[in-house]
């Protein structure tokens, strides 16, 4: 897929603004692409906490840096690559991390779309490091600034906490800047959370689980659940889960997974629930990774095993429910959102069919 931001990153280096240097470099929220193929940039290490993203690179023949826990120790490197993410605190914190990155007298080369705050991040880099060269390419920002004199460290180590883990909602979570709604309960999990049946036992799922947030309500009202899997792609959010999830001190047996739910999950469900995403790392809609999800639940669970979905109503999930699904009902709605149950047809019904 398209990423400007990508393309326009490395147009620094092509046109020998700045050079690539011998010692390699660093890429902080490292994403594949055009650019990074090919080896045409040796000795460049690359940082990314979301498991598509991390695999792609690897399968690019990219050095990778572990991301299953979001916080990787950094190798210094005389050039440090960021793609900054959209939220401001997250933003401010990667960039201030890779000024603590580079080595004496380095570079920091970032690039942001314009629609999703170029002008800002720019502003900051010039805040932090006091000088800035940039240009405009593929309606992006591309700016860069030398780690030397100007650089103002306390302002550094400041900015590089804002993404810290903190308590949220009055201590009942630990959460960060980033990771999906990241300070609140996001209205559909509240929703799907007040439907969910305190009967769900046994063995069961939660597909994208984020800091943890579906996963607590269960292991809170269902006391049959004897085992709970967390599935999450996103390395920072994993780790929070684990630390409020373990807090709980539930009896269930707890299992974490560093993992893209699209590429299929274990069986053996007694029951899953899930919002999944319908972004990628951009803005643009992607009802395709929620059919997906929908997909992956659907072959994990046991025979008349159930599915719990909350979803945007303008989804078009419909579909590929009723294929996969023997039952399929609409149990709640709150106009904005929809919330699922799903039930898998059981082995005897199945074969009766056949």
């Amino acid at each position: 897929m398209s990423d400007p931001a990508l393309d326009a990153l490395f147009l620094p280096l092509e046109q020998r603004q700045l050079a690539w240097p011998d010692a390699g470099a660093l890429f902080l929220r490292a994403r594949p692409g055009v650019p990074t193929t090919g080896g045409r940039w040796p000795g460049l290490v690359c940082e990314q906490s979301l498991k598509p993203l991390h695999v792609a690179l690897q399968r690019a023949g990219l050095e990778v840096l572990p991301g299953d826990d979001g916080d990787v120790a950094l190798p210094r490197r005389p050039l440090v690559l960021v793609l900054p993410p959209r939220q401001r605190d997250e933003s401010r914190a990667v960039l201030a991390r890779a000024l603590q990155a580079v080595t004496p007298g380095g570079w920091v080369l970032a690039s942001v779309s314009n629609d999703e705050g170029a002008k800002s991040a720019q502003d900051d880099l010039a805040r932090l490091a006091g000088n800035i060269g940039a240009l405009s390419k593929h309606k992006c920002r591309v700016f860069w600034a030398q780690a030397g004199d100007t650089v103002d460290t306390a302002l550094v180590e400041t900015w590089a906490t804002l993404d810290r883990p903190r308590a949220v909602l009055g201590g009942r979570f630990q959460s960060r800047p980033g990771v999906f709604a990241w300070d609140r309960i996001d209205p559909a999990s509240a929703l799907l959370a007040s439907h969910l049946p305190t009967t769900l036992a046994g063995r069961g799922a939660d597909l994208g689980a984020g800091y943890g947030y579906l996963s607590a309500e269960l292991l809170q009202r269902c006391k049959g659940i004897t085992a709970l899997d967390v599935f999450e792609a996103e390395g920072r959010a994993l780790t929070l889960a684990r630390r409020n999830l373990d807090a709980l001190g539930a009896g269930a047996t707890l299992a974490y997974h560093w993992h893209d739910v699209t590429t299929g999950v274990p069986t053996g469900y007694d029951f899953i629930v899930s919002n999944p995403p319908f972004h990628a790392h951009g803005r643009e809609g992607r009802p395709d990774i929620g059919r997906t999800f929908i997909g992956a639940a659907a072959d994990a669970l046991k025979p008349g095993g159930a599915l719990w979905l909350v979803a945007n109503r303008h989804l078009p999930y419909e579909e590929v429910l009723d294929a996969r699904f023997s039952e399929v009902n609409e149990v709640a709605s709150s106009g904005a959102f929809k919330v699922i149950h799903a039930v898998r047809a059981r082995a005897t019904a199945a074969r009766h069919r056949a």
